[in-house]
């Protein structure tokens, strides 16, 4: 029996959930790449609203058990409020309309970009599947 990667392990097991919160990081990142702005004060304000409403957030849904603080479910409790705080402080007075750029070929970027980590996940789950399959 070989040992599985254990990234590709992780990929296999996607579920569509999980996937769609993989293209809002996406998402988030391709803004980011397009409106960078290395102001510490939009940072650390991002970090500030992280720490406050995830607290509040980890707090709500009772995270504090055995597993820890540090699991990855407790992390995304953190990163989501620093990246609805970050991306709004980006996209300001940029001609967003709701999360989409004003600017076509940025929209067509950040979707392909979403659409390519889609099909990747889709081939290593079809391949994957096939490899099961087979007779030894």
């Amino acid at each position: 029996m070989t040992k599985s990667n254990p990234l590709m392990q992780y990929i296999r097991q996607l579920r569509p959930g999980k996937i769609v919160l993989w293209c809002y990081l996406i998402w988030y990142l391709v803004t980011v790449y397009f409106y960078f702005d290395p102001s510490p004060t939009l940072w650390l304000n991002s970090l500030g609203i992280s720490l406050v409403i995830g607290s509040g957030l980890l707090l709500s849904v009772g995270t504090f058990s055995t597993r820890g603080l540090y699991s990855w479910q407790s992390l995304r409790l953190y990163l989501m409020p620093f990246g609805v705080s970050s991306f709004s402080s980006l996209i300001k007075g940029h001609g967003y309309i709701l999360i989409l750029p004003p600017i076509w070929q940025q929209n067509l970027f950040a979707l392909g970009c979403c659409i390519s980590f889609i099909f990747m996940v889709w081939s290593i789950k079809v391949i994957s599947q096939d490899r099961n399959h087979q007779t030894p």
